[in-house]
This record gives C-alpha cells, structure tokens and sequence, in this order.
C-alpha cells in the first residue's frame, strides 16, 4: 500500500472547493520539501494534477501572483473548465507557452504562500511542510549551490515579509513532518482544538517498497 494512499483517500472524501475540484494546499518555507511530498501525494491520488506556484511566481512578482493566479487558474475551474496558465521560465525570464490544468477531483497547489488568506476559501484541505524556516533555507541554499546565493538572500527577506503579514501555518489543517523514512502527520492548529479529524493525532506513513 502507498505510504500516503491513506490521506489520499480521505482527500477525496472531501467536499468540493473550487467548483467540482478539491484544491489541495501544500505550503511551507522554500526548501522544506513541498514539491517532493506533494509529487508523492499526487501518485498517491492516482496522478492528481500539481500546479507549482514557481510557475505562477516571478522575478519581480515572489508574492504579488493572486491575481495571475485567479484569472488563470481558479475562475475556470470554479466553472468546471480547464484551466491554462503561462510558466514563467527563471532562466529567460519570461514566460513560456501555456500549459493546461484540468478540473480533475482533486488539484494539488504547491509552494510558497499556497495556503495564503485570499485563497483559503477555494481551498478543501491546507497542508502544512512542518519545518521552521532557517532550516528549510539551509536546506534550500544546500541544493541550489553558491551560484544562487544572492537570490536566495532576496528570496527569504521576501518569504519572511509574506509570512509575517500572512502566515498560513496557523491556519493549517495538516501538519507534515518529514522522517528519515516517510513522513509524520499531525493536526494542524487551524482545525477545532489543533485536532484534524483526518488523520490520527499522531500518524506516521513510510514510504511504499
């Protein structure tokens, strides 16, 4: 058994958020482990569509994406329709040829800010990468080398701003805590009395063999 296929199935349970789509939040401090984790739920969704906010994010744009965001994204699948967006290339700096999302039964949103308040009422579920932030960085700086050093100095002095005017953590369904093998799950503060119903209060998943 899939070690996620669990909260998968309680994913789909969930009402609809976004039109017919339950949106799925995965948000975290850059360098906690987002794309990774939510590659791995998607799978275990049965190929659930992912949508990268490093797609939607740009150069001068870290945090400024809701509108691009909604337009491109939310509006149609509120309508059941699929949605087209433009990813941006970080190495051309421009944006690229557009690129379809379908309004399948659960979406994936990953990255930075994808748990923000001006999307939280599209959303059916929040997941929270539980790793504080100079770690993350670390980790992030680590995998990125010295060549994207100055970014990453302009990048967490942006994500710290972001957080500071509007954390998504407290407002977190889910907590994620990565193991050295497979991953913790553990209510968020954001449900009644820091308790998610969907998952045990302390539920660890391995990864499949």
């Amino acid at each position: 058994m899939n070690d996620l296929s669990l909260l998968a199935g309680r994913l789909h349970a969930l009402a609809p958020s976004c039109g017919p789509v339950r949106l799925i939040a995965v948000d975290g401090h850059a360098g906690s482990g987002k794309s990774t984790f939510a590659t791995r739920l998607a799978a275990a969704l049965g190929g659930a569509p992912v949508l990268h906010l490093d797609d939607i994010a740009a150069h001068d744009s870290f945090f400024t994406w809701t509108d691009r965001l909604r337009e491109q994204v939310l509006v149609p699948l509120e309508r059941g329709e699929r949605a087209w967006y433009a990813p941006y290339d970080w190495t051309a700096r421009s944006l690229g040829k557009p690129r379809a999302l379908e309004p399948a039964p659960v979406v994936l949103i990953e990255g930075v800010g994808a748990g923000r308040r001006a999307l939280r009422p599209s959303l059916a579920r929040l997941l929270w990468m539980d790793l504080p932030a100079a770690r993350s960085w670390e980790r992030g700086r680590r995998r990125d080398g010295s060549a994207l050093s100055e970014f990453w100095d302009g990048w967490t002095a942006a994500e710290a701003e972001h957080f500071s005017a509007d954390p998504s953590r407290p407002h977190a369904d889910t907590l994620v805590r990565q193991l050295p093998v497979g991953y913790e799950l553990l209510g968020g503060p954001g449900t009644a009395a820091g308790t998610d119903h969907s998952v045990t209060d302390r539920e660890c998943v391995a990864p499949s063999s």
